[in-house]
């Protein structure tokens, strides 16, 4: 490998300087009085020059020698691997001998790095140990390890010293035959600087290296056994002339007495002889790993010395004893002329026929002759063969047959089809190629689309080359005649179009067939269906589709209708009919909102005319059904925005503040100044006062103000049924707006109105909220009978306290315990508040008394109302509780009662009453407990729900007409009053 000698470098210290005071700073002594190395030129800029070096990898180093796979696949992807790694630039190509040639340009340590990549990645790895005494393995890894890392770098081979507590004393090495050389030489050479021994250092002329080592290394071998002297002659590689000895000092005295006198006596007794070879024959003269040189050495005891690879001479010097040389000479041609190098023409595009499928073709030549080296060259009509002259010639006389019989029966043809149709022709998953290559019996070579080459090759039987030929044409013109449609239709019709499962899409594309319809990727929010074929054919396809998105848009007009959330049962009828009759007479889509949404708003779609139809029925069932008038108001339209507020909160606050009245507004930009008002009279009227008067202030002063207060005290600053707003609004004037559940910003307290009044309010506001975070603790006497009432049902009562006063809390003690202290934790005023109500709760329990409501068991159910609707009404109205009996299956008379409430009522007295046949029914008796007055009140709103029959002469000739068409006049009377 070339422009590896970085070794002089660190040059190891002679003898005398293996010992001095500070050894550690010896080589740097030398390194800093060397005179001019190649390597002291470069170190001052080190990290700015660029330099170029040449690696060598031999082929049967090579990892990947799959010559149909050269600059791609492994390989190639290892070298972009490794640039980008190191940042250094790597260019490859291959050498005659097969070998790879890498050259790598970069900043020196770049180039370093990537010289150990390619050898680990790129060249087959060989390992080999080296032993020395386990206290010198220091001196190998240096100070923080660099001495190991540039050794490894500098051999590009990967170097293992066992751990402190491990007794080996064996450093494994591992890379290429070369590096693993050079590696063990510079450790033995470091071990002999430590070792307590003596080292002696003898230098002999690169040349006579072999003699000394001898054939095969036997010489040297033999030499160190005798003296027990370790004798470290460089390896060839390394442009070193010293030989280092270490060991006993008369022993080593006589190891370098025995050298030199080889040394000398090859000086004085051996001539050289230079001859002319071949540069692509010197690696038959080395031969494997060296092989056929160590063999002349061994049977001539000649040394041949060849030029190195990346030298251009071909001058071959033979170095020996004369009359040897002759012999050694003949040996150097006979190894240089046992192989050949030959070619076979052959026109580039039959070359993969000749290796055939995955080789097979040319792997019968290779097995029957395995010596035979068989290289394509890319573009070139010519196929080199190389190896053994016998071989060769057998193997090329083959190839020619084959090539003869491939042109016999081979074709080939070109088109040119632009290369935007590729892909079409190769068609999905390569089906459409894929059948014309199996149907013709060809193969076709389409460029990959970053050539943007329009080139199409067909190759294999003539007849199959023509059909194959026409039929790519005809698909190709069909091509351009292609037609290519952008549609921009509304993402929001895609689905539609679809249909359920595809169905109308499939009807589309069935009616279609040479159309091939794309919808974009629903994530891409994109408008674009894209059509494609014919040129006709994508026109009608146009048009149809045109024509369905114009259906759909004139069927997806959309309005909203606010009706008032009780009478959307009435909309909707007896198991739906109303509802379902007003979708089909005016064939609408229409949506109510869940019944536990707090929403009241239905969407009629479908057409405008349509729609607006349904909207007037379903208005018309709402005021049927209630006192509900509609009022239209002028307000200038440019107020409008500024009266909805952001998000419609300011609009809300009205529509709550009277009643749940529907304001609306006309749509923006349409012009209209009519605002109309639908609800009951009083409400509208209440609503167009406010309304009128805010346009006003709008128009004249308005003011705004924001204010912040947790959301937890906002209950407690309306007051209960908003009496503590109305105050502050009384007072000042200003209208204040709190958010609702739907809201971001949960804190935000709007203020509006004259600025002096909106000041006002903020004023009076500001300091209720103040008072509401000074934070205190009080307590007070509660009797523990009565602790009850406000935990149960998972403290409700406490619950409900809590969200009118500002969040406050309110402990009572443990049950068992026999305290009557409750503590209550809070804003001071919603603390005092909280007791106030808690006050009226003990009142209203001390108070309570339990009265009796007689309603025959058959009328329980009508007065419960649906889903206990009504008894719930009159519980909240009234603050009672009201306890209905178990049902009574049999009528028998029953000694024990249905019901004990407080244990008050029951006992003798009840009992007593059963004997007597006058008195009622345990199951008809209701028991209500509360104040004694809110307890009358409430029996009288029982028994007004008593449900009574009245009897109507009818002349039977019209009770059609009463019961209408399908029952539909009877089932609205029964659902208007509620009656059956």
């Amino acid at each position: 490998v070339t422009a590896l000698n970085s070794e002089e470098e660190n040059d190891p210290p002679t003898y005398k300087e293996a010992f001095p005071p500070l050894p550690e700073k010896a080589p740097c002594l030398e390194a800093a009085q060397e005179p001019a190395g190649p390597w002291s030129k470069i170190r001052p800029i080190k990290a700015s020059v660029i330099t170029q070096q040449v690696f060598h990898v031999p082929l049967e180093e090579r990892k990947y020698k799959d010559m149909n796979q050269f600059g791609e696949g492994e390989q190639a992807k290892i070298c972009l691997d490794i640039m980008q790694k190191t940042g250094a630039h790597l260019e490859l190509s291959l050498a005659k001998d097969q070998g790879l040639s890498i050259m790598v340009s970069g900043k020196l340590e770049a180039v370093m790095k990537a010289r150990k990549e390619i050898v680990a990645r790129l060249q087959t790895q060989a390992s080999a140990t080296v032993a020395i005494p386990k206290e010198h393995h220091r001196f190998v890894i240096g100070k923080n390890g660099e001495k190991l890392q540039d050794l490894e770098l500098k051999t590009a081979t990967k170097i293992q010293i066992p751990r402190p507590d491990d007794p080996s004393n064996q450093i494994k090495i591992t890379g290429t035959k070369e590096g693993i050389e050079k590696a063990r030489h510079e450790i033995l050479l470091i071990s002999a600087e430590q070792d307590k021994r003596a080292v002696e250092r003898l230098d002999v002329e690169k040349v006579y290296h072999p003699f000394i080592a001898g054939p095969y290394n036997k010489l040297v071998s033999e030499l160190m056994q005798e003296t027990g002297t370790r004798i470290n002659i460089p390896p060839p590689s390394v442009n070193k002339t010293e030989i280092v000895f270490t060991g006993e000092k008369e022993q080593l005295a006589q190891a370098v007495a025995r050298v030199k006198k080889i040394y000398e006596e090859k000086k004085k007794k051996t001539t050289t002889i230079a001859v002319e070879v071949k540069k692509s024959q010197h690696k038959y003269v080395i031969g494997p790993k060296g092989n056929s040189l160590q063999e002349i050495l061994e049977k001539t005891g000649v040394s041949v010395e060849i030029p190195p690879t990346d030298s251009s001479s071909e001058t071959v010097i033979l170095r020996g004893e004369p009359e040897k040389l002759g012999q050694a000479l003949t040996e150097v041609y006979a190894k240089a002329n046992s192989f050949t190098v030959s070619s076979v023409s052959a026109p580039s595009w039959l070359h993969r026929f000749i290796i055939g499928k995955k080789g097979q073709n040319l792997a019968k030549i290779t097995q029957q002759m395995p010596k035979v080296h068989i290289e394509f060259t890319e573009g070139e009509d010519k196929i080199t063969l190389e190896g053994p002259t016998e071989d060769v010639n057998v193997a090329q006389e083959q190839i020619e047959v084959m090539v003869k019989d491939l042109i016999n029966r081979m074709d080939y043809a070109e088109i040119n089809v632009d290369h935007k149709f590729h892909r079409h022709l190769i068609g999905k998953n390569g089906a459409n190629i894929n059948r014309i290559k199996d149907l013709y019996k060809v193969s076709v070579r389409i460029p990959p689309d970053n050539e943007k080459s329009n080139l199409i090759r067909i190759e294999g039987d003539p007849q199959g080359v023509q059909q194959a030929k026409k039929e790519l044409l005809e698909l190709a013109s069909r091509m351009e005649n292609e037609r290519t449609k952008d549609l921009i239709i509304e993402q929001k019709f895609h689905r539609t179009i679809i249909g359920q499962k595809g169905e109308r899409i499939r009807e589309i594309r069935e009616k279609f067939p040479e159309v091939i319809i794309n919808f974009p990727d629903p994530a891409h929010k994109s408008d674009i269906v894209q059509l494609r074929g014919p040129k006709n054919e994508v026109e009608k396809c146009t048009k149809y589709m045109q024509k369905m998105v114009a259906d759909l848009v004139e069927n997806s007009f959309s309005i909203s209708v606010p009706i008032f959330k009780q009478f959307h049962k009435n909309i909707i009828g007896k198991g739906g009919a109303n509802i379902k009759k007003i979708r089909e007479e005016s064939n609408t889509k229409i949506d109510l909102p869940a019944e536990n949404s707090n929403s009241e708003t239905i969407v009629i779609t479908g057409k405008k005319a349509n729609c607006e139809a349904a909207r007037h029925r379903i208005l018309a069932i709402q005021k049927e059904l209630a006192n509900i008038t509609e009022v239209e108001v002028s307000i200038p339209s440019k107020l409008h925005n500024s009266l909805i507020g952001a998000k419609g909160r300011f609009i809300r606050s009205i529509m709550e503040e009277c009643g749940g009245v529907h304001i609306h507004f006309p749509t923006e930009g349409s012009g209209s100044d009519t605002v109309t008002i639908r609800g009951p009279a009083q409400d509208v009227e209440k609503a167009k006062k406010q309304l009128l008067h805010l346009a006003e202030e709008k128009q004249t002063k308005s003011y705004t103000v924001d204010l912040r207060a947790k959301p937890e005290y906002h209950k407690f600053l309306i007051g209960k049924g908003g009496g503590n707003i109305r105050k502050v609004r009384d007072n000042t004037g200003a209208r204040i707006i709190f958010p609702t559940s739907e809201d971001k910003d949960q804190e935000l307290i709007t203020i509006m109105g004259t600025e002096e009044a909106v000041k006002e309010a903020q004023k009076e506001l500001e300091a209720l909220i103040k008072n509401l975070d000074n934070v205190v603790e009080d307590s007070m006497v509660v009797d523990p009978k009565h602790h009850r009432h406000f935990v149960i049902r998972r403290g409700q009562v406490l619950r409900e306290i809590a969200d009118e006063y500002g969040g406050v809390m309110v402990s009572f003690p443990r049950s068992g315990t026999q305290s009557d202290k409750v503590t209550l934790k809070g804003a001071k005023d919603c603390v005092e508040a909280a007791k106030k109500r808690i006050q009226e709760i003990i009142e209203d329990l001390e108070a309570q008394v339990t009265i009796e409501c007689t309603i025959p068991q058959k009328f329980h159910r009508s007065i419960m109302g649906p889903k206990g609707s009504r008894i719930q009404q009159i519980t909240r109205d009234y603050g009672v509780q009201i306890k209905f009996p178990d049902r009574e299956e049999n009528p028998a008379p029953v000694v024990e009662p249905a019901v004990q409430e407080n244990g008050e009522e029951g006992g003798e007295g009840k009992e007593g009453k059963d004997t007597d046949p006058s008195s009622p029914k345990k199951c008809d008796i209701i028991i209500i407990s509360g104040r004694r007055e809110k307890c009358e009140a409430a029996k009288e709103a029982l028994q007004a729900l008593v449900p009574v029959t009245i009897e109507v002469e009818v002349p039977f000739d019209l009770h059609r007409y009463i019961i209408g068409q399908k029952g539909s006049g009877i089932r609205k009377m029964m659902d208007e009053f509620e009656v059956s």
